[in-house]
């Protein structure tokens, strides 16, 4: 066995932190973790493995021609801009709808992507994602490298984001996948997982090959956790964001 700590101040890193008006963003990403997605958009960055999963997706589909990025990581400067613009342009009520507070964007994770189909006249806040064609069959195989569709539509009451058919998240897998086989918001899978805790039954899901376990390990305020995981069984550990960290065992089944 060998022993795993967690500490309090790390819970809002990693791929499942829940970023929303309840749970603003607890720390912001290295410049040194932060690439660009493509050559020919230096100006957008992301998260780098986050980065590497969209180029993998897009390489597999060969639309770079069709789907552009949009906007990737922004500063709490650059969001505090968009925001301010879009009360400026288009009113309170919108703005709530299709933009995050400084803080509580996902934006700012470098976790998140809008992406939109290739088109004159993009539009920044709302860009043209439909459910056809290679945007749909983006959307389909993403959630094979770790991504989901963040707002769904009749699920607003839950984001607190109106339903953005462009906006991808990066999650890992196989939460994007579980996200997306039982139709959660990522809210509800981050309650979801609290049922399962360390001390208690996991979640276990057998998938390519693989036997998944993931349970919680909820961590105080100040407080460090010590728990004990199999030797040589590859891992992943996240923070919630909330109240404690995901971990994540990968058993190759072959």
């Amino acid at each position: 066995m060998r022993t795993l700590k967690l500490y309090a101040e790390d819970i809002g890193k990693g791929n499942l932190i829940l970023v929303n008006p309840s749970h603003p963003l607890a720390t912001t990403p290295a410049d040194e973790v932060l690439v660009p997605i493509r050559p020919a958009f230096p100006e957008i960055v992301l998260e780098r493995q986050t980065a590497r999963m969209l180029a993998e997706v897009a390489a597999l589909l060969q639309c770079e021609d069709q789907i552009v990025p949009v906007s990737g990581y922004r500063t709490m400067q650059e969001q505090q801009a968009i925001y301010a613009d879009s009360m400026r342009e288009n009113g309170k009520e919108f703005t709530k709808k299709y933009v995050a507070t400084v803080g509580c964007s996902e934006h700012q994770t470098g976790l998140a992507i809008d992406l939109g189909e290739n088109r004159p006249d993009i539009d920044f806040i709302r860009p043209y994602f439909p459910y056809t064609g290679i945007c749909q069959e983006f959307r389909k195989l993403s959630v094979q490298y770790g991504f989901i569709q963040r707002y769904p539509a009749g699920r607003e009451s839950i984001t607190q984001i109106a339903h953005e058919p462009w906006h991808f998240r990066y999650v890992g897998y196989p939460h994007s996948q579980l996200i997306r086989g039982n139709e959660f918001t990522l809210e509800e899978y981050t309650d979801c997982l609290k049922h399962f805790p360390f001390d208690g039954a996991h979640l276990r899901i057998k998938h390519d090959n693989y036997d998944f376990e993931i349970f919680h390990v909820p961590v105080e305020p100040g407080q460090e956790v010590e728990i004990e995981l199999p030797d040589r069984i590859p891992f992943q550990v996240s923070g919630n964001n909330d109240d404690g960290f995901v971990v994540t065992l990968w058993r190759h089944l072959g």
